[in-house]
């Protein structure tokens, strides 16, 4: 068998588009990757962006919200920010570390009513979910 792509993605907060990210590769990469998620600070799982998630079958509800620890993010395969903030901010990796920007909008910025704000994170978790699903098929077909 061949050996695990490890991934991170990395935002400001790491409650939303992360932990979001993070889900989606899992369940798309399977048993060929192993996934982190981190950020520049740790905000908290956002539970707008579980409830989206579990709309589509997927459970983020048990991730933690975790600071980026530098020692784990130069083990990656792929350091993926979601954000110019993390991109801009995130520690030096190991040149092993392939890193990648891949920016979306912030949906916890999101304002209006309820609804509203619940379909700005559903079309965050859509756009990364095609993006995701794209770049793992090409990348995991390479790898293994």
């Amino acid at each position: 068998m061949s050996k695990k792509t490890k991934i991170m993605f990395l935002c400001t907060g790491n409650s939303c588009r992360s932990q979001m990210a993070e889900g989606l590769a899992k369940k798309i990469g399977g048993n060929r990757v192993e996934v982190f998620s981190a950020g520049l600070e740790a905000h908290g799982v956002n539970p707008r962006a579980i409830k989206v998630m579990a709309e589509i079958g997927i459970d983020i509800s048990q991730q933690t919200s975790d600071e980026i620890d530098p020692i784990l993010l130069s083990q990656m395969d792929y350091a993926i920010t979601l954000c110019d903030d993390a991109d801009t901010r995130c520690p030096t990796t190991p040149p092993t570390v392939k890193r990648l920007h891949m920016p979306f909008s912030d949906p916890a910025k999101a304002t209006g009513t309820e609804e509203e704000i619940m379909e700005q994170f559903r079309k965050v978790r859509d756009t990364i979910a095609a993006q995701l699903r794209e770049y793992l098929t090409r990348t995991l077909n390479k790898v293994n």
